[in-house]
């Protein structure tokens, strides 16, 4: 989402009460980064140790789909855990709402008090949020256990890891795959600016300028890939 934003009240009202949450954007990048790094680190080995192309492809294609859908089913997981605490949390707010009420209460005054208010404002909104049970588990939820309201999504998660790692991880191969000659070279070359579009695509969601993004990205998955080339010379044969 665009951090620059309208500010007239049916944008703020639209906006605030449908907030979107952190999205899928690290899913995506996690992905992309990962497939190109991992499947150009196999390309840059098997180059290394002096195998054929057939080999390259092979084991590359393999890669993205097992490791792609690895990356998935764990990101799926973990996002599931993550909601399914959310839940258990929840519970657990219902319950000491039913029990403790006047303790609850107490709560919901402490965490408005560390946010600025006080006296009868103080007071006010206490009774204004206590009166609302959703609203009142909601303010536990972030003030109590530090957890963002909108809950994670599993699947969309585990989605854009997926198809963003395919994409990405597919792209190192493209030069075996149509028996282009320079094979690796071409790779390196394709794969090095699909390091730098990333970077710098992530860019947009930080402060850092985009060139900067785009060669620390660079520089991580360069070495990955020198990394794999060196162990795979030591194969050559």
């Amino acid at each position: 989402m665009d951090a620059e934003h309208g500010h007239s009240p049916s944008e703020i009202t639209r906006r605030i009460g449908a907030p979107p949450g952190r999205g899928l954007l690290r899913d995506a990048v996690y992905g992309g980064i990962d497939g190109s790094v991992t499947t150009f680190a196999i390309v840059a080995g098997v180059a290394g140790a002096g195998l054929s192309p057939f080999v390259i492809v092979a084991l590359g294609v393999a890669n993205v789909l097992a490791d792609g859908f690895s990356m998935a089913a764990a990101n799926y997981s973990g996002a599931k855990a993550e909601a399914d605490n959310i839940r258990r949390i929840r519970a657990i707010e219902e319950r000491h709402i039913r029990l403790y009420p006047e303790g609850e209460r107490r709560e919901v005054r402490e965490i408005l008090a560390q946010k600025g208010l006080s006296g009868a404002v103080l007071e006010e909104a206490t009774d204004a949020i206590t009166r609302k049970h959703d609203k009142w588990i909601d303010l536990m939820i972030e003030g109590e256990y530090g957890l963002g309201g909108i809950d994670p999504h599993p699947l969309r998660a585990a989605l854009a890891t997926f198809f963003a790692f395919l994409l990405a991880g597919l792209i190192p191969l493209v030069p075996f795959l149509l028996g282009l000659s320079g094979g690796f070279a071409l790779s390196a070359v394709v794969t090095g600016m699909v390091f730098f579009a990333i970077g710098a695509l992530k860019s947009r969601w930080s402060l850092s300028a985009w060139w900067r993004s785009g060669l620390e990205t660079l520089l991580i998955g360069g070495t990955a890939a020198l990394i794999a080339y060196g162990v795979g010379t030591l194969f050559h044969g």
